[in-house]
């Protein structure tokens, strides 16, 4: 404990300089071409629990979990043991032709909860390189079967799949490839499945028929024959925790079924407990995908790991066919990371031991609870599943106007937040929590007073300023 209050007061110490190299030496993550490379945001000394605090001293409710991941919680001495542990006794091996046994073992743990047949996990080094990991995959098993043709994704608007090239060509959010590139060719987009702004005079039945008759449609048009998979979260998550209608899903695996075209469900926000279980695709949606891919809370952000898991069947016909000794070319560095793989092991241990029941049993008072600020005028919607949840912005109601006279009103609910003890995910116009699993009752009405204040202060100032007259 000495140990750590003065590593603490060291940070505090040096905050103003990491700050100033900050600006000089790092690149933040999207970054605006006006302040690339010379930026320096909030600055974080330690975390406890459900809270961090910054540079100041300043205790805040993390929010957003770091970012959808730290399910169980800042400061798990377990965790942290785990990873001394595993490093004195293998800090890494190489995976081309070595291995390890945490990586095998969390493998069969994670057969054991994954739903249908899917028995089988290559690891990755997060969420991105894993949905990249099960692109290339389904390439590579068309290529094997014969069919170079059938390599199309269907992705969805409002999706977001991650930052490498291909993973992020799938990606539908506002503002995501406004200037960045992509695979433009391989991806054919689908609508939003996002209730709230279905069209004007259906019901959320009639929508959810709309959004399966237009993947069929669009299979049909396009031709079966050339697709390869369909990506989707189960819940879009960065896309404002957008949850789909009733029979959605199992609709759409349906259709993929039919055709030969592998479902491939991103839960790496969803998965390890977010939605109360391991995964939520079959205990939450009743589906079976062909692959799942994972990260974030699989360690509780306590060490970069991700995966994708297959099914057993892709898996025999591949063995069963013309080219036996093609290769999956594919693989990285830290594949199957020994400490990545144990830590993972103890946070299923834990999730396992009492986090997911507890998710299970305080996600609908977290969501009944979040509900309440839909009585603020500037709420359009407030919605989410287990411990998920987004207040999406309006300036009318009616229209539901994304407040397109104020892009960062999310910002701006953020900063009166952060300044009364929470930290927020802002998104453009909406506001996202998903906070760490192991919050009480007591500490989600800390977290939506705080909110319904940040939300308030933020009304006031766009009145002052005539930019809302709600």
């Amino acid at each position: 404990m000495a140990a750590a209050r003065d590593l603490r007061a060291m940070e505090m110490a040096d905050g103003d300089d990491a700050v100033e190299l900050a600006k000089r030496h790092l690149i933040q993550p999207w970054p605006y071409a006006g302040s690339v490379g010379n930026e320096a945001r909030a600055l974080i000394g330690e975390g406890d629990g459900i809270y961090i605090t910054d540079v100041t001293g300043k205790r805040l409710i993390d929010g957003p979990a770091g970012m959808w991941c730290i399910n169980v919680g800042h400061r798990r001495e377990e965790l942290a043991r785990v990873m001394y542990d595993q490093a004195m006794m293998l800090s890494y091996n190489t995976p081309w032709y070595t291995m390890n046994a945490p990586s095998a073992e969390l493998a069969k743990r994670l057969a054991d909860h994954a739903p249908g047949d899917l028995s089988h996990t290559f690891f990755t080094t997060g969420g991105s390189s894993a949905v990249e990991t099960a692109l290339r995959f389904m390439q590579f098993y068309n290529n094997v079967r014969g069919r170079p043709e059938k390599k199309l994704i269907l992705s969805r608007g409002g999706a977001y799949h991650g930052s490498t090239y291909l993973s992020a060509s799938l990606n539908g959010r506002p503002r995501d490839r406004d200037w960045m590139d992509g695979a433009d060719d391989l991806v054919v987009k689908l609508s939003s499945p996002d209730p709230f702004r279905r069209p004007k005079g259906i019901d959320i039945a009639a929508f959810c028929d709309f959004l399966v008759d237009q993947f069929r449609d669009t299979v049909a048009r396009v031709g079966a024959e050339k697709i390869g998979a369909f990506v989707g979260e189960p819940v879009q998550a960065s896309g404002g925790v957008v949850v789909p209608p009733d029979g959605y899903l199992k609709r759409i695996r349906e259709i993929c079924r039919d055709n030969d075209i592998l479902y491939i469900s991103d839960e790496v926000v969803t998965g390890f407990g977010r939605l109360g279980h391991v995964f939520a695709s079959g205990d939450g949606f009743g589906i079976d995908p062909d692959m799942i891919t994972f990260a974030k809370g699989v360690t509780s952000g306590y060490f970069p790991l991700g995966g994708v898991i297959i099914s057993e069947r892709l898996l025999q016909e591949m063995r069963r066919s013309n080219h036996p000794d093609a290769m999956f070319g594919h693989g990285l560095t830290y594949t199957s990371h020994p400490i990545g793989c144990a830590v993972a092991l103890k946070n299923l241990d834990i999730l396992e031991d009492s986090v997911l029941a507890h998710t299970r049993d305080v996600a609908p008072y977290f969501q009944s609870q979040l509900k309440t600020l839909e009585e603020l005028p500037l709420v359009g919607e407030v919605r989410g599943m287990g411990l998920m949840g987004c207040v999406e912005c309006v300036a009318d109601r009616e229209s539901k106007d994304p407040l397109q006279l104020d892009k960062d009103v999310g910002k701006r609910i953020d900063a009166h937040c952060h300044e009364l003890g929470l930290l927020v995910r802002p998104l453009i116009n909406m506001c996202v929590m998903s906070p760490p699993l192991i919050i009480t009752r007591e500490q989600i009405d800390d977290m939506v007073a705080i909110l319904r204040e940040g939300i308030s202060r933020t009304m006031d100032d766009l009145r002052k300023e005539g930019v809302w007259q709600g």
